[in-house]
């Protein structure tokens, strides 16, 4: 039996019984244990900083994972400016990772697909639709010409040993651009995830320019696939932001909706099986889908009848991939160490870096023109002073001695020299061939030597300004390669959807009002609405009490039901009309009030709570409405009246714990409804939130006014065409507003708007017709810009010239006196002969107020002199509403 080790450290301590010195065996001898918890400790951490140093985090300097840095370094040693085999690359590129080519030729496409480092040639799939690129060996690539310029210098790389040390690769790329941020990026390593999303070429520039010339910026991300953001809560890109994508959707028409552009990360074939997904639980309801996305998304999504586009497009940001939330996770290799930098913080770093590395290349070539200018003079002495025709140096016997007599021959030149000349400067000499002598030619020496000169100055000078010459550096690149690198995503704030007002009514709604259940898999029972499976019902009993629950398919909410519906959350215009009995034998009360957040499931009380109390009489107004109700009253002694009607219209809107007011004190027989009633709330005030481009009731943006039941909104958009719309909230209008507000049958519009087929500016005045779809208010017939837009009454405008008729004297134009009123279809008339440079509207001449006193006196003037007046002594406004 072997030894445990208690009895060994007994022993080494004198403790224990004394044994005989005996010489164990290798089985007892105690071997060294490590315990599964220290090997945890060290290998799982050296795997995990392995991960995230080697495989999924990018460097910050580069902005490059390794293998993605590996993949550029073998693609620049093939370069010859033709296109290479895309296997043939991944060969190459496993001299240098030590992994399998699978993973290289995906980070190889992922790199291809973004086309800002690789030019690839053949099928690299498709970033819109999820298709996958062509096989390794069907597919080519080579560097753009931005990588060649902007990522590679091996004068300025620092370089490290492969993995088998048969080879050297970088160890960060000379990248003089914030690549990182450029294209994004995204690892997960072991406890530790990147997530940066891409940026615009553009904007990146601009803020490294404002950065070196000490402005703040801001950026924000761009993405490839488009669509809009909304960057509330970005955070920088640090943990703990949020940022919302949506999909661009467009109304073609009131029965078909199309779907233009993409979030980030998804793909056409994902938002299609979403939104089947949400069509079939009954969220949305759509006949087709139509996907004829090839070089851009267009998925056609064609609507049930009867369903409201803008509420589907909302219903389609609620519940499908058509709006997705990213967190971004900004995590950057920095001094082989993970850090978590913002956006901003990488951006200034690039930038500094990129600073750094101009820098450097103009100190290496300050260096390399300081050697050719020291080499240049020394052959321009040795040459032109023929000290290889001196005796000493034809007669030399040696090298060693010929190059000691071209050392003391320079020994008067010495001092012209920058620097020591060493006997490797006179070696050189030495190796000059006679056939170059002989073609030398003083004066090319003279103006080369000038040159090298001439340029070590100017590069001197911009080390001098590294700044200025960092900002000049970043505007060329913007110039040569930021052509076509437009925003893609836009950028705007969205509204909050709240997916019970969106969600489609996909269920019914059943009740049995005497066992109290209500519920829609009741379907045997009385049928009460129509609803969705996230709605919130309101339940009202006969004795006053009321709840709010949750749909469900079968739930006892209490017997003796009087009224059951859809209940809306802070609903202040559902207005509740009610009469009820105070007690058993108390007064007749009447109330009005509305019933907005409450907490589900917990009973609440219409009238004061007394036992034996009982609702009469209880109506629902979605509107205010207040009816007139005819009131028969039980018959007893003294009472001389057993009529009396009750206007609801003349009773407050008060709190749902109000008790009313006193209708009557008598016993009531029934109760009848007289007179249906009308809104007593008035007009619905609402707002257009120009950051979310919404209306809404919450006193956001700008007021449009106050809105009854047969008013409407006009909008006009800058692509020339104007639309009529209902104030719904749910409206959602299209891009390019210029122009908002309440519908005005009766306002004249002035628009000047710029013929490009005709290079002329035209004006037009017209009537906006009640028009609920959009129509065009400039010419189809060529390509029109619009200028200007108002309804000013009697405008007029300075007009300001240019280009050959810059001196011209500014005009004023009368727009009342210069063109009449027409049909918004109207072409119009032609503003000026000569090329408009400016136009600026001016104070009016006169009021509308102003024109009806000049009206009134000139028919005074009029009857003074004998004026006709109608027979039958009609007015003229008369005669036209006679005449129709």
């Amino acid at each position: 039996m072997g030894l445990d080790e208690k009895d060994i450290l007994d022993e080494q301590n004198g403790k224990g019984e004394q044994q005989p010195e005996t010489e164990l065996s290798e089985s007892q001898k105690p071997t060294h244990v490590t315990k599964l918890s220290g090997m945890y400790r060290d290998w799982f951490l050296d795997y995990a900083s392995y991960v995230i140093l080697e495989r999924a985090v990018p460097h910050i300097d580069d902005g490059l994972k390794p293998v993605q840095r590996r993949i550029l370094h073998s693609m620049r040693r093939l370069d010859d400016g033709r296109y290479n085999k895309v296997a043939n690359i991944i060969g190459h590129t496993m001299q240098f990772h030590p992994h399998g080519d699978a993973s290289i030729g995906d980070a190889m496409v992922q790199i291809g697909q973004k086309e800002l480092l690789i030019d690839p040639q053949g099928n690299w799939g498709n970033i819109l639709t999820g298709d996958g690129a062509a096989a390794p060996r069907y597919i080519e690539a080579r560097l753009t010409k931005f990588a060649l310029e902007v990522v590679f210098n091996p004068k300025t790389t620092t370089w490290k040993s492969s993995y088998d040390g048969r080879n050297k690769e970088p160890v960060a790329l000379p990248v003089k651009f914030p690549l990182l941020l450029a294209q994004g990026v995204e690892g997960i390593a072991v406890g530790l995830a990147s997530k940066i999303l891409p940026h615009n070429f553009n904007e990146l520039i601009d803020a490294s320019i404002a950065h070196l010339e000490g402005k703040s910026f801001e950026i924000f991300p761009d993405f490839p696939t488009g669509g809009m953001v909304d960057v509330g809560r970005y955070n920088d890109g640090l943990r703990g932001g949020s940022i919302r994508v949506r999909a661009k959707i467009v109304k073609t028409d009131s029965k078909t909706l199309t779907i233009t552009e993409i979030p980030f990360g998804k793909t056409t074939s994902s938002i299609i099986e979403s939104i089947i997904k949400a069509t079939e639980k009954g969220k949305i309801k759509i006949r087709k889908i139509d996907d004829n996305t090839a070089g851009n998304v267009e998925i056609v999504i064609h609507l049930a009848p009867g369903i409201s586009p803008d509420v589907t497009i909302d219903a389609l940001y609620a519940f499908t991939d058509c709006e997705v939330p990213i967190s971004p996770n900004a995590c950057v290799i920095e001094y082989d160490k993970p850090r978590f930098l913002g956006v901003s913080e990488i951006l200034k770093h690039n930038t500094n870096h990129t600073l750094e590395l101009l820098k450097m290349e103009l100190q290496i070539r300050l260096e390399e023109l300081f050697e050719e200018w020291h080499k240049s003079s020394l052959e321009k002495i040795f040459i032109g002073e023929r000290m290889y025709k001196k005796p000493g140096y034809e007669n030399a016997e040696s090298r060693d001695e010929a190059l000691k007599f071209l050392d003391s021959a320079f020994e008067p030149f010495k001092k012209l020299f920058r620097r020591v000349i060493t006997f490797d400067d006179l070696a050189t000499l030495f190796e000059i061939k006679m056939g170059r002598i002989l073609k030398f030619n003083e004066l090319k020496a003279d103006e080369f030597i000038k040159g090298l000169e001439s340029e070590m100055d100017d590069v001197k000078n911009n080390l001098a300004n590294i700044v200025p010459y960092t900002i000049n550096y970043y505007r060329q690149i913007k110039k040569k390669y930021g052509k076509g690198q437009d925003r893609r995503t836009e950028i705007r704030s969205f509204d909050n959807i709240e997916a019970v007002q969106v969600a489609v009514a996909n269920e019914k709604l059943y009740i049995n009002r005497e066992e109290g259940f209500i519920g829609t898999g009741m379907k045997k029972e009385e049928y009460v609405c129509d609803c969705s499976d996230i709605d919130d019902i309101i339940v009202i009993r006969r004795d006053g009490k009321f709840l709010i629950s949750k749909v469900d398919e079968k739930s006892f909410v209490g017997k003796d039901i009087l009224y059951a519906g859809v209940f809306k959350r802070n609903d202040n215009r559902t207005i509740y009309n009610v009469v009820y009995r105070d007690g058993l034998n108390g007064a007749i009360m009447a109330k009005r009030c509305a019933i907005t957040g409450l907490t589900r499931d917990k009973e609440y009380d219409l009238t004061k709570g007394e036992a034996g109390s009982k609702i009469l009489h209880l109506s629902v107004n979605p509107n205010g409405e207040a009816e007139i109700l005819k009131v028969t009253l039980k018959p007893r002694p003294r009472l001389r009246s057993l009529h009396l009607d009750y206007d609801f219209s003349q009773l407050a809107i008060k709190g749902r714990s109000s008790m009313g007011n006193i209708l009557t004190r008598y016993a009531i027989h029934r109760i009848e409804l007289k007179e249906a009633g009308e809104s007593t709330l008035g007009g619905l005030n609402i707002w257009f939130d120009e950051d979310v481009k919404r209306l809404n009731t919450d006193k956001r943006g700008l007021l449009l006014g106050e809105f009854r039941p047969k008013d409407r909104i006009i909008a006009f958009y800058s692509d020339g065409s104007y639309c009529v719309y209902k104030p719904d909230l749910s409206t959602h209008f299209e891009d390019g507003l210029v122009r908002i507000e309440k519908y005005n049958d009766g306002l004249v519009y002035t628009v000047v708007y710029f013929d490009k087929g005709q290079n002329y500016h035209y004006i037009k005045r017209f009537n906006a017709e009640h028009i609920e779809k959009l129509v065009p208010y400039l010419s189809e017939d060529s390509d029109c810009e619009l200028v200007y837009i108002t309804h000013t009454d009697f405008p007029r405008f300075k007009v300001e010239f240019t280009g050959k008729h810059k001196d011209r004297p500014a005009e004023t134009i009368d727009i009342e006196e210069y063109i009449a009123v027409k049909g918004f279809r109207a072409k119009g008339k032609r503003l000026s002969n000569y090329t408009v440079g400016k136009l600026v509207e001016l104070e009016p001449a006169k009021t509308r107020e102003t024109a009806e006193i000049e009206n009134t006196v000139e028919e005074d003037a009029d009857e003074q002199a004998g004026g006709f007046e109608p027979k039958g002594g009609y007015t003229g406004e008369q005669m036209s509403l006679n005449l129709g």
